[in-house]
């Protein structure tokens, strides 16, 4: 029979800035050590895991792997930052071309001694251009030798052409034309492709985004002798703010081709002036048929001349025919505003014309809802299958499709009948009725009251 087992006794803590707690009554205290202190649990036995393992010897450093100290020159050669510290070069790897030149712009030593010198401290692999080295490196052609890549930055790749990206983007960064950028990389050794058309000799800040066509990682880049979408130049000079023409010329003087000879009256068709600075997509707006018809009433170029130019810019157009001599009143159906002035409107493929602008339409031109609706279709817009067209226009229910952008294809549910019926202070039963009339679905899963809303505001 084993002994009945105590529970262990406990004692209250301390905790600072309290008074010392009583010990519990009928709970007997630990014996104090000799020292007056509680006595401690005896620590773990230790084993292999616990011993403190035995450091592995480095590998031996490479021969001459790293110079004395007693040439700071040296140090700073031999340093892959050229400040003198580690990390250093490693002999068995070629010395970067860009090295020895960055080098020799750093000590102020011709490139053939800095690469002589290497050889000394044991870099016997040096990377040569293949035509003879520069006489001398400036500080400033030794900022041209570093890779702009979006990542990392290495030393330029001798062996390979020169890109453009590198050139636009060391131009850009040193507000020096392209030409200038390649001939100092030229006189530095390094080559360019030898069809590589004349690069421009002013500065063009925009020309990193210009050549750049795709948006992910690192991008994707356009080289001297690709061809350019349309599509691109239009949303480059959208993102850019400037003018289709102008990214289209800027372009075709850093090498790129298009598939279309830029013209200045481009800019007009497309719908770009001196002000739009919006950064909108030139599409939006040349493909609205009043635009077209506009133009063709300010340039004298027939409709069909006009639209075909702008597919050939990468633009949406019109898919209907329009008539060379469009009346007083197709400007006004086709304009927003129903002033017959820009803004237009533009077909809309997925819900076609609001309901709204149709009745308004027929109260400004006095022509009844069918024939405002077939005349619109004679333009390229339509009126979705489910409209129901009122025999005449009201100013009520011009009034009651203002407060709401819901389209054929939506259904009104409660919340929205409620906020017509408060801004135009109809009953929430009698905006129900009437837009159901007018062929929009309304939900009816409440009963909506016959009381009117009281106006808001």
């Amino acid at each position: 029979m084993t002994a009945p087992r105590h529970p262990r006794p406990t004692v209250p803590r301390a905790v600072p800035g309290r008074p010392r707690p009583r010990a519990v009554p009928g709970r007997p205290r630990p014996a104090p050590s000799p020292a007056g202190r509680r006595p401690r649990r005896p620590a773990p036995a230790r084993t292999d895991l616990h011993r403190k393992a035995t450091p592995m010897p480095l590998a031996p450093a490479p021969e001459h792997f790293a110079p004395g100290p007693h040439d700071p020159d040296d140090l700073r050669l031999a340093s892959r930052n050229l400040n003198g510290h580690y990390p250093w070069l490693d002999p068995a790897v070629p010395v970067p071309y860009g090295h020895l030149l960055a080098a020799s712009a750093e000590l102020g030593r011709s490139p053939e001694t800095v690469a002589a010198r290497l050889t000394d401290l044991g870099y016997e692999n040096v990377q040569r251009c293949e035509g003879p080295l520069p006489a001398a490196v400036s500080p400033e052609d030794a900022a041209l030798l570093k890779t702009v890549t979006s990542y990392s930055s290495t030393w330029l790749d001798v062996t390979e052409p020169v890109s453009l990206r590198q050139t636009v983007a060391s131009a850009v960064r040193e507000n020096r034309g392209p030409a200038e950028i390649a001939r100092r990389l030229t006189a530095l050794g390094y080559r360019y492709r030898p069809d590589h058309p004349p690069l421009p000799e002013t500065p063009g800040p925009r020309d990193v985004l210009l050549i750049r066509t795709g948006t992910r990682g690192d991008g994707e880049w356009l080289e001297q002798g690709d061809t350019a979408h349309p599509a691109h130049v239009l949303s480059t000079a959208a993102e850019l703010r400037c003018s289709p023409y102008t990214a289209a010329r800027r372009l075709l003087a850093l090498g790129i081709r298009l598939p279309y000879v830029p013209d200045p009256s481009d800019d007009l068709l497309l719908g770009h002036t001196v002000d739009a600075h919006d950064g909108h997509h030139p599409s939006r707006t040349a493909s609205a048929p009043g635009h077209v018809l506009a133009v063709a009433r300010e340039t004298g170029r027939r409709p069909g001349e006009i639209a075909a130019r702008l597919r050939e810019l990468g633009c949406a157009a019109p898919e209907a025919e329009l008539p060379d001599a469009p009346g007083p009143e197709d400007f006004v159906l086709l304009s927003r505003n129903l002033d017959g002035h820009a803004p237009w409107l533009p077909v809309n493929t997925v819900v076609g014309l609001r309901l709204e602008h149709v009745l308004r339409a027929s109260l400004a031109t006095g022509l009844s809802p069918a024939e405002t609706v077939a005349r619109l279709a004679g333009f390229g817009h339509w009126l979705h299958e489910s409209a129901r067209l009122p025999g005449k226009a009201d100013e009520r229910d011009v009034a009651l499709l203002a407060t709401t952008d819901r389209s054929y294809k939506d259904e009104f549910l409660p919340e929205h009948v409620l906020r017509s019926a408060g801004l135009t202070g109809r009953s929430p039963a009698e905006v129900a009725e009437r837009l159901r009339a007018l062929g929009h679905r309304v939900s009816d899963a409440v009963e909506y009251p016959r009381e009117k809303a009281v106006l808001r505001g």
